[in-house]
């Protein structure tokens, strides 16, 4: 038993004689990685032009996105983000009140008329709630940005959406601003 308490004498005696120098500098660390909300498209995205298989119009839209083609047009989507396009024929221009009157949920919404590369357009946003998941069933409330653009007796509509609280301003601007009709 002596031996014992003499070995653990030993070992308290030779820890007290540690060392208390401050640990040695760490290389500094590159910045974490930008934490994003749920639905936040990011900065880098790359966008790349997609065209209507009539050559009618074309949109940048963000590279990889899975596409469904659509009758009307095309929509585009990657987790909880989607951008619709479609076309339909039309004998006058939208109008705000046209929008208001057409749209669900469009009388507490803000409608205007904006200017984009591809011309004037009536924009309406607004928010809804997204499709149940199909695997979990969980739905989304979801911002949504429409764009009606007119050209000779057609209309397209341009639509993007992702959850309320995502900062997707610029993708959005991004995409609005790369519409142009192209007949």
């Amino acid at each position: 038993m002596r031996i014992q308490h003499s070995v653990l004498a030993v070992i308290v005696a030779l820890s007290g004689c540690a060392s208390t120098a401050p640990a040695p500098a760490t290389a500094p660390t590159a910045q974490s990685a930008e934490i994003n909300p749920a639905g936040d498209i990011p900065d880098d995205t790359v966008f790349v032009t997609y065209r209507a298989p009539d050559g009618a119009y074309e949109v940048k839209v963000p590279e990889g996105w899975a596409r469904t083609d659509q009758s009307t047009g095309a929509s585009f989507t990657d987790k909880l983000n989607s951008v619709r396009i479609e076309t339909k024929a039309s004998t006058a221009a939208p109008t705000e009140s046209s929008i208001r009157a057409e749209v669900p949920g469009a009388q507490d919404a803000v409608v205007d008329t904006v200017r984009r590369s591809g011309g004037t357009a009536v924009r309406i946003v607004y928010r809804a709630d997204s499709a149940p998941d199909p695997v979990t069933g969980k739905v989304v409330r979801d911002e949504v940005e429409r764009y009606e653009f007119y050209s000779t007796g057609t209309e397209a509509i341009l639509t993007l959406s992702g959850p309320v609280g995502a900062d997707n301003v610029d993708p959005w601007r991004t995409v609005s601003e790369s519409f142009a009709w192209k007949r």
